[in-house]
């Protein structure tokens, strides 16, 4: 790691661990910030050592991470053990003594917070952990809530919850210096919001999406399967201008059936532009129109800094697209008469074609899409992800389902511009053309295989009951003849 750049820890959040690598590394290309990681860097690990310039680089990597619990300046960090631990952290105190001094003030307070991860302490247990340190020369008060000075105390005890070390494998000490930005995970929870439908995307990841799409401030985000508009909140939250589309007049206008248990009827004031009053950021709401994705309506001058969506894949919501016959029937409505278009199946294969030729074309270069892809975990190893010679895929992270399916968040950038490479289009595996068809047989076929476990193991108990002499009763108990009821 180079000299040049301080040691800082980034203490995450150990959830949706296979994102954190690819919002981080957005996060570091919005604010171009330099950052390196050791040789040994393991991004599955709950914390990473990091090279960053200065503690106002780390409040800004910080300022936006929906991964991030906090990050600290390092100050000693040993893998052999409490005793060397110890012995690194008083050689930091004495050489850095003239640099560190103005933290250990007798004005300033101070806290100390202990964190294990994979093994539990108790706080008595903490508490010692911290009398460890009383060669820390802090003069100060100890202040619990609003400490000048917080110090941070970890030990890392592994991955593994069923293999605990006897020692911990890892011992870190060091100087907080910001917070993640987790608490907007609860801010727009969909628990309060006001116009929520049934595949509202979750607050964390809808989050995670607008980073991973380097939205920011005065920028113009677009969803075309906006449904309710979940992805639009997190994008106006960062300062972008939000614009939409959507097949489902229903959802859209906020008159589809209620998702909240116990509501019958939708209030008035339901509706897309609601949530982003409620937030604060209807001033950033541009519209959210019916439109068939398949059948553009855009203009070709039209350019979007990002395009963030969640196609449906056919499962909890329909793909559908309107269908246009070429013939009118005898039997059809005269031209005056209301119109309701009949709608045919949206094929995930030809979506995604026009997702990503819709975002060649009016995306901006350098602009990016940040869209859901459905898999049966069977293809984790199969290609399968489509490709477009304009887009070059930065990101691909999973977030499993079920035990055989999943969906990746894909990223990607445009690196080119070519009017000839507009409809260069490339799914390179048939599998997702049939998604919804193979993820029933394949639930269908685990739900056989649960049901076929559970008799096994019913008959395996009438036979042990058997053995030890029990004897089932009218009532289909088995018990001892001692203990049946009429006995």
């Amino acid at each position: 790691m180079s000299s040049t750049l301080k040691k800082y820890v980034l203490w995450f959040a150990q959830e949706h661990v296979d994102f954190r690598q690819a919002e981080i590394a957005s996060l570091l290309r919005i604010w171009n910030i330099q950052m390196e990681t050791p040789a040994d860097h393991n991004p599955e690990r709950p914390f990473w050592v990091v090279g960053l310039q200065n503690d106002e680089a780390a409040r800004k990597l910080a300022s936006r991470s929906m991964s991030l619990r906090c990050i600290f300046e390092l100050w000693a960090h040993s893998n052999d053990g409490l005793t060397n631990f110890h012995q690194a952290l008083r050689q930091h105190i004495e050489t850095n003594a003239q640099s560190l001094a103005t933290h250990f003030e007798a004005n300033k307070s101070f806290k100390i917070t202990v964190e294990t991860y994979n093994k539990h302490f108790s706080q008595r247990e903490k508490v010692a952990k911290i009398e460890t340190m009383q060669y820390l020369p802090v003069e100060g008060p100890v202040n619990l809530k609003t400490p000048d000075v917080h110090y941070w105390y970890i030990e890392f005890w592994g991955l593994d919850p069923m293999d605990v070390p006897e020692q911990p494998y890892d011992v870190l000490f060091g100087r907080w210096v910001a917070d993640g930005k987790r608490d907007m995970i609860n801010e727009i929870s969909l628990k309060t919001r006001k116009f929520i439908g049934n595949t509202s995307m979750d607050p964390q990841l809808s989050l995670l999406m607008a980073n991973q799409g380097l939205v920011d401030s005065g920028h113009l985000v677009f969803d075309p399967f906006a449904g309710s508009g979940s992805l639009l909140v997190a994008a106006a939250k960062f300062g972008a201008y939000v614009a939409g589309a959507d097949i489902d007049y229903m959802i859209v206008h906020g008159k589809s059936k209620p998702t909240r248990v116990n509501q019958k009827v939708r209030e008035k004031d339901e509706s897309i532009y609601a949530n982003l009053q409620q937030y604060g950021c209807g001033g950033l709401f541009v519209d959210v129109l019916i439109a068939d994705f398949s059948r553009s309506i855009w203009a070709d001058s039209i350019v979007f800094d990002s395009i963030i969506t969640d196609p449906p894949y056919g499962i909890r919501e329909a793909t559908e697209r309107i269908e246009f016959k070429t013939q009118r029937r005898a039997t059809a409505m005269t031209e005056d008469a209301v119109h309701y278009p009949s709608t045919s199946p949206y094929q995930l294969c030809q979506m995604y074609k026009d997702l990503l030729q819709f975002s060649a074309r009016h995306l901006k270069l350098g602009g990016r899409l940040v869209c859901w892809f459905p898999m049966l975990r069977k293809d984790a190893d199969s290609d399968v992800l489509p490709r477009h010679k304009c887009l070059q895929l930065v990101a691909n992270s999973e977030q499993p389902l079920s035990g055989y399916s999943s969906r990746r968040l894909l990223t990607y950038e445009k690196v080119s511009d070519s009017e000839a490479d507009l409809g260069a289009f490339e799914m390179p595996a048939t599998v997702v053309e049939n998604f919804r068809e193979r993820y029933f047989t394949q639930l269908a076929e685990d739900n056989g295989t649960r049901k076929e476990r559970r008799l096994e193991l019913r008959e395996v108990g009438r036979k042990e009951a058997k053995k030890r002499g029990k004897q089932q009763q009218p009532d289909g108990k088995w018990r001892f003849p001692q203990d049946a009821p009429d006995a």
